[in-house]
């Protein structure tokens, strides 16, 4: 039996809907890849530069490509594609040296060639002690309305870019052997000095070691949603008490 007109044009309007949703998923799954990735902050190995409910866009062009940045991260190729090098005192999101199902974020301290070694909780960067010096304290609201500050440096790399880092005690990090960075590779730290597993500590250490350039993700260039983590997902009158409204929309350093 021929179809009517009517289920014709009921079909032919299923199709151009689903058209529709294929195309939106093409080209968010092509932006997701090779333009800006999201990316949410679960832990305070960055704090006071990034804390826990921060969202992110991470720029996946920013370095180039490598199988990390496709979805599934199938192995196809080795190294990367249009790569681009980080610069000291990027932020970095990357696949974690031990397990590279999971990403990791922190700052880029030394590039290939350089010398790294932590002394007395300072930085040295190639034979050279590391500008910083002391702030005001930095103040963690928490969720139930406590106030946590914490001691807090600006730390300034040659070439002039500066950023916070706290440094709360005197621990392990504090005191390490002259790092060379090796070609190809890259050393990361948390701002967070002594609550970041991080380039300080060899992989079978729980660290990363140093980094391979093939893990980058990107650079984290803005941060687009901030929470407390005091909001229920069942209660939404609770969401906007919840918005840290001041960090929304702001560009990551």
């Amino acid at each position: 039996m021929a179809k009517s007109k009517a289920d014709r044009e009921q079909g032919t309007g299923l199709w151009e809907n689903l058209q529709t949703l294929i195309y939106a998923l093409v080209i968010a799954g092509g932006i997701r890849t090779f333009a800006y990735e999201p990316f949410h902050i679960p832990s305070e190995s960055m704090l006071p530069t990034l804390l826990v409910g921060d969202f992110l866009f991470v720029s996946k062009y920013a370095y180039g490509y490598s199988r990390f940045s496709l979805p599934g991260s199938p192995d196809l190729f080795k190294g990367r594609v249009l790569e681009g090098q980080p610069e000291r005192g990027d932020v970095v999101v990357f696949r974690y040296p031990g397990d590279t199902s999971l990403d990791y974020i922190k700052r880029v301290i030394g590039v290939p060639g350089d010398r790294v070694q932590m002394r007395d909780g300072e930085l040295w960067l190639n034979g050279e002690r590391v500008q910083r010096r002391r702030v005001a304290d930095f103040e963690l609201h928490d969720r139930f309305g406590m106030v946590r500050r914490e001691r807090q440096y600006e730390e300034t790399l040659p070439g002039g870019r500066s950023y916070m880092t706290i440094d709360l005690r005197t621990s392990e990090g504090d005191n390490t052997p002259v790092f060379t960075v090796p070609s190809g590779h890259f050393f990361v730290m948390g701002d967070n000095r002594d609550n970041s597993q991080d380039s300080r500590f060899q992989v079978i250490h729980g660290g990363v070691g140093f980094l391979p350039a093939e893990n980058l993700v990107g650079r984290a260039n803005i941060r687009w949603l901030s929470v407390d983590g005091s909001a229920s997902l069942f209660k939404p009158w609770t969401w906007p008490g919840a918005w840290r409204f001041e960090r929304m929309f702001t560009s990551i350093h």
